[in-house]
């Protein structure tokens, strides 16, 4: 058996292929970003081939590092940003388009026309999800009715549909040349067009949003033989594993019994609780999921909260406005006031997920002063993520009935001490971050590795996971309320804003 496995990280900024070894070290890694493309205000485009480029480059780069031979890897997992949306020629491999990425609005008008029978939630029942610019279903019928001859391509059986992790196993398998067109159930869950009890694609909801069924990937388990790479530095190396980056993160963390749970904090905020067999359907603005499937075995599902924009803010600070010269910046420049000044950012970019869903809101600064200076934003940039959290985390509670004694974290911003300590005094319990870091990517290297016998078996894999750093709160009870308080007054604020224009 060789000693190494490997994960492929798709993110929505970049792409990372790591290399661990039976313990979870990490041997090697790579990464390198990708281009944010905005055509316009509320577009968010990707480059595929780029994309397909850079995890090329990581994997070469990762194998050399390490001066490894394909035979040294025991298989290999893919995690990807989910809901991403890729149009190709299966002839040629090329897109017809820019992928339309998560966060792209563009498809706003469509969800007003939907909504109009039967409300948001009219899809909601069979998928778990409601109607919003979030999803693939609605991107995908963007695609075909928009991108010349699309439509007529599809249903001459020419064009192939897939989120990223499709993609990329379509490349990394042959592509033109004998490809493996396929999903995972993970990832299909966030298309709006799987039914969660089928675990099949829907031909109701194919019909309501205009999809001919030929496009779309079969849909398989998380954790099965799929088919062996092409790609020269990792020919004939099973691609055994497949989860969206949030499913990922939650396997990562090795959250596979009933009411636990992680927080994702990344270019957005991603909060799942595993509720185990049953399908548990919200009342408070949550999103029912797939958590994992083993091969044969029945699927675990989830809830989730997402939030659109939480390192995103960062960035946007750093890239717009230059307030920082890099990310890690934004701490230092935080430090120096003491609070945040009274100034409360909305960062409703892309709307507002959950638990408010209102695709019509946008981005807003309240509680501006004279008094008002660069640290008490960076406070505010930082203290929004947090904020959103506790909106998440007690529309979670309720739906579940379970309350939250710790919350489970990881992604890129838990490196930041001060939103880290805020997160525990805002939520009032002990936020922790595990051990190994790299969550997401471990989560599609376990995957890959029960599917492979790497691992032995769910008990190999939750004795792995150690905490790494604990935050406890320290602010006090009313400090804390008030701060919320004026959380949520800025919130309404930033509701309907394109209705009042």
């Amino acid at each position: 058996m060789p000693d190494y496995i490997g994960a492929i990280d798709q993110g929505t900024t970049s792409t990372r292929f790591i290399v661990f070894d039976r313990a979870g070290k990490i041997i090697a890694s790579a990464q390198k970003e990708h281009q944010q493309i905005y055509p316009q205000p509320g577009w968010v485009e990707h480059d595929p081939d780029e994309i397909w480029f850079r995890t090329c480059q990581v994997i070469a780069e990762a194998v050399e590092q390490a001066a490894l031979q394909p035979r040294d890897l025991a298989a290999i997992g893919i995690a990807n940003q989910r809901e991403t949306t890729v149009l190709w020629n299966r002839k040629t491999g090329r897109p017809i388009h820019h992928a339309l990425v998560w966060q792209d609005m563009r498809t706003g008008d469509a969800v007003s026309e939907f909504s109009r029978q039967d409300g948001p939630g009219r899809f909601r029942r069979k998928t778990g999800l409601p109607l919003s610019t979030y999803f693939s279903s609605l991107k995908i019928r963007w695609l075909l009715d928009s991108v010349p001859d699309a439509r007529a391509q599809a249903e001459a059986g020419d064009l192939l549909f897939g989120t990223v992790d499709s993609f990329l196993l379509w490349r990394l398998t042959g592509g033109p040349d004998g490809g493996v067109h396929l999903t995972d159930c993970t990832n299909a869950s966030r298309t709006q067009l799987m039914n969660l009890e089928t675990l099949d694609w829907d031909d109701e909801l194919l019909g309501a949003f205009g999809i001919p069924r030929p496009i779309l990937p079969r849909i398989a388990s998380s954790s099965e033989r799929y088919g062996e790479a092409a790609l020269d530095a990792i020919s004939g190396v099973p691609i055994a594993g497949i989860l969206g980056d949030q499913q990922a993160a939650l396997v990562g963390q090795t959250c596979f019994r009933p009411g636990e749970a992680k927080n994702t904090y990344g270019t957005g905020c991603f909060l799942l609780m595993n509720t185990g067999r049953e399908i548990v359907h919200s009342t408070c603005g949550l999103l029912t999921t797939v958590a994992f499937r083993w091969d044969r075995e029945p699927a675990s599902y989830a809830l989730e909260g997402s939030v659109a924009i939480a390192g995103a803010l960062v960035q946007w600070i750093r890239d717009n406005f230059g307030l920082i010269g890099s990310s890690p910046e934004i701490e230092m420049l935080a430090r120096t006031v003491e609070d945040n000044g009274g100034v409360y950012f909305v960062p409703a970019f892309s709307g507002l997920y959950a638990p408010h869903w209102k695709h019509n809101a946008r981005g807003t600064v309240a509680g501006l002063t004279r008094y008002s200076n660069r640290g008490h934003l960076a406070r505010a940039v930082l203290e929004a993520t947090a904020f959103q959290t506790r909106e998440v985390v007690e529309a979670m509670e309720r739906d579940s009935g379970i309350r939250m004694a710790v919350l489970r974290t990881d992604g890129g911003m838990v490196e930041n001490q001060l939103l880290m300590q805020f997160q525990a005094d805002i939520l009032d319990r002990e936020v922790v971050r595990p051990a190994v870091k790299e969550t997401t990517a471990l989560g599609a290297a376990y995957a890959a590795g029960l599917a492979t016998g790497f691992f032995e078996n769910l008990d190999d894999l939750r004795s792995r996971w150690a905490v790494g750093q604990t935050w406890k709160p320290a602010m006090d009870a009313p400090t804390r309320e008030r701060m919320y308080a004026f959380w949520k007054k800025a919130v309404s604020r930033s509701f309907d804003w394109l209705d009042a224009e």
